[in-house]
């Protein structure tokens, strides 16, 4: 049976291999780079697989353009603009993530290494899961993988 010491050190060590890859520094123009429109319709075909809530998303690089939508590039590209300026505007810095409720369902935006996905929900996605797959998708295509 392990103790609490040796549960603790694990946990650290970890922490310490893992932490790193997961907040690897990727620049905004090595992300654009990497991802091509095949990969972010890739990205887009797995998150939908395994979002049973998923209306409809988009993956955008860091101008706005759109690289990969479930529907017409251009009102997710005015849209999603709009959505990102107005929370924006918010702070003093851009923000990292959003979610908003509405009675007709639910929107989420991540950015992350200059990318960023938008997406919208039924009601009562469970939002902790939906924002955590959005982040892994981005890391995944920054990082020059397949979405897991």
């Amino acid at each position: 049976m392990a103790t609490a010491q040796t549960t603790t050190t694990v946990i650290h060590e970890a922490r310490a291999t893992f932490t790193l890859a997961i907040f690897t520094d990727v620049s905004d123009d090595a992300a654009a780079e990497a991802l091509s429109g095949e990969a972010a319709e890739a990205a887009l075909a797995y998150l939908a697989e395994m979002s049973p809530d998923l209306r409809g998303a988009a993956l955008l690089d860091g101008g706005g353009a759109v690289l990969a939508a479930t529907g017409e590039a251009g009102p997710w590209a005015r849209d999603s603009a709009a959505l990102l300026e107005a929370a924006d505007r918010a702070e003093e810095e851009p923000v990292e993530q959003i979610h908003i409720g509405t009675t007709q369902g639910e929107v989420f935006a991540v950015r992350h290494a200059g990318l960023a996905a938008v997406a919208v929900t039924d009601r009562f996605a469970l939002a902790s899961l939906t924002l955590f797959d959005l982040r892994s998708l981005l890391r995944d295509l920054a990082g020059g993988r397949p979405p897991r």
